[in-house]
């Protein structure tokens, strides 16, 4: 198949397209840049369905792969390498409907520099579609620091008012993180001779001295980008500065780049130091849950409310993925697209209100249900959701985690307690606590504020914004098994392979 034609190529670098219309455009052209950019993400997630019409659900092995000789080097060489399996198919099509939905949901708020705003997110697309595709350990680096650019820009040129702060934060926390990754890199390639995961995976041999190390340099890249507890510091300033689009996708998707690290390379390179810090990473996972809830309970800015709880939410699917059984891994890739919907709808819905009011303080509003009907419902949909409500996706996601981390307790497990189900399960109360008390200060009791009696409710494009989130809300929470079939061969292998590696794991 032609290079150029290959669908992995193509879902990867078909925004490229729009980027080149973009650049034709004068800047006063607002509308027609914003249709190109809409046209072209649309035009990118049906090239990511057709991916999923040729994906084999049965087959556990990487599909679709495209392996072109790229860098020749003395002794090996670095390949433009693409493949998707049942650990990423859901993670690209999250990423393509997504930056869809962000695209669409910046029609009215975004008026300054608007072409520039959407080459960058475009590129932003490109960069986070690549990581989820690449197997080459050099093409995934290219991508994932990538990514930082447009980010930053989307963040420092159309954020609030403390975006260059955050912005640089948000720049050097994750560069910092991914010069210890890149050393590991050049270990794997330079010892191991190869760069390509299926070379890396089989050849193994890795000393477990050496793998404990590597696996903590890989783990400082992800465990930023995640955030896990105590590397978070980031991404509250992040959010809340930046422009709606750009939490959406940062909540979204970027955040699920580290998580899909930890699954894709610690995970499968590193299978004995996985097993020993299994519980260290479990540990981590817990204490994020309980942090990020109690800390979005004080919060009184509802869109900082929203980023905390990130942490919780990114605390169960790490806590999944550290259970080593199929239960676990599965919930936590489920989560990772739960969360993306869930949270990234809440972004928008705190967007639409800000772009009527101009503030976020949860003082300022009150009885809104009145007011914004439309707005209301569609709020306590999403809200639920994220609260882990049974019947919506959230509940599904968490069940699962919690299934298999109280089964990653049982005897000869990695994780050798149930006390980690069980404080994670005190994180699901807490998020009701918090997302309640959050839709209670919004939408009910009387309207106190006369600027609140005067707002509009949802226009038919804000509608259409947010109703593929919520189908797939219902959807997964309601008829999950087409997502799990999706996932399952791939998560079995996966997790046979790290199991075999306990038997034989020692600590440095």
């Amino acid at each position: 198949m032609n290079f150029l034609l290959h669908p992995l190529t193509l879902v990867t670098f078909f925004p490229l397209v729009g980027v080149v219309v973009l650049l034709f455009l004068r800047d006063e052209q607002k509308t027609l840049a914003r249709w190109v950019a809409l046209v072209t993400s649309l035009i990118t997630f049906g090239i990511s369905l057709a991916v999923l019409a040729q994906f084999n659900p049965a087959n556990p092995d990487l599909q679709l792969a495209i392996d072109l000789p790229w860098i020749p080097l003395a002794g090996w060489e670095i390949h433009y390498f693409l493949a998707v399996d049942g650990l990423s198919i859901l993670l690209v099509l999250l990423t393509t409907l997504l930056t869809a939905v962000s695209v669409l949901s910046t029609w009215t708020a975004v008026e300054d520099r608007v072409k520039q705003f959407m080459i960058f997110f475009l590129l932003l697309e490109v960069g986070m579609v690549g990581v989820f595709l690449a197997q080459d350990l050099f093409l995934f680096y290219v991508f994932w620091e990538f990514t930082l650019v447009p980010m930053y820009f989307l963040i420092g040129i159309w954020g609030g008012g403390r975006r260059t702060y955050a912005a640089v934060k948000f720049f050097l926390y994750t560069m910092a993180g991914s010069i210890l990754m890149l050393l590991a890199i050049l270990w794997l390639g330079i010892y191991q001779g190869s760069f390509q995961m299926p070379a890396l995976i089989a050849k193994g041999g890795i000393p477990a001295n050496i793998e404990f190390w590597l696996f903590l340099a890989f783990a400082a890249a992800f465990a930023i980008k995640v955030p896990m507890w105590p590397l978070h510091s980031w991404l509250p300033d992040a959010h809340v500065e930046a422009p709606t689009a750009g939490s959406v996708i940062l909540a979204g998707v970027l955040l699920k780049m580290g998580t899909y690290g930890f699954l894709r390379f610690n995970l499968s390179l590193f299978p004995q130091a996985t097993v020993q810090l299994a519980p260290w990473m479990a540990g981590l996972a817990v204490i994020g849950i309980l942090y990020g809830a109690a800390v979005s309970y004080a919060q009184k800015d509802v869109k900082k409310l929203v980023a905390y709880s990130s942490v919780s939410h990114l605390g169960f699917v790490m806590l999944g993925l550290f259970a080593l059984n199929p239960q676990g891994v599965q919930g936590g890739i489920l989560q990772m697209v739960n969360h993306g919907l869930s949270t990234g709808a809440l972004f928008i819905i705190v967007g639409m209100i800000y772009e009527r009011r101009h503030t976020r303080e949860m003082d300022a509003f009150g009885g809104l249900w009145k007011v914004m009907p439309i707005y209301g419902a569609l709020t306590l949909i999403v809200a639920l959701s994220s609260m882990g409500l049974p019947g919506l996706n959230g509940f599904v996601g968490e069940f699962t985690i919690l299934l298999g981390a109280w089964g990653a307790g049982q005897p000869g497990a990695a994780l050798g307690s149930t006390w980690f189900a069980g404080l994670a399960a005190v994180g699901v109360i807490l998020a009701a606590v918090y997302i309640l008390l959050m839709f209670q200060k919004l939408f009910l009791g009387p309207v106190t504020k006369e600027e609140n009696r005067v707002l509009l409710d949802l226009n038919w494009r804000e509608v259409v914004t947010l109703v593929p989130l919520i189908v797939l809300i219902f959807w997964i929470g309601l008829y999950p098994k087409p997502f799990f079939m999706l996932m399952a061969p791939a998560v079995d292998k996966l997790v046979a392979a790290v199991q075999a590696a306990s038997a034989v794991a020692l600590i440095p």
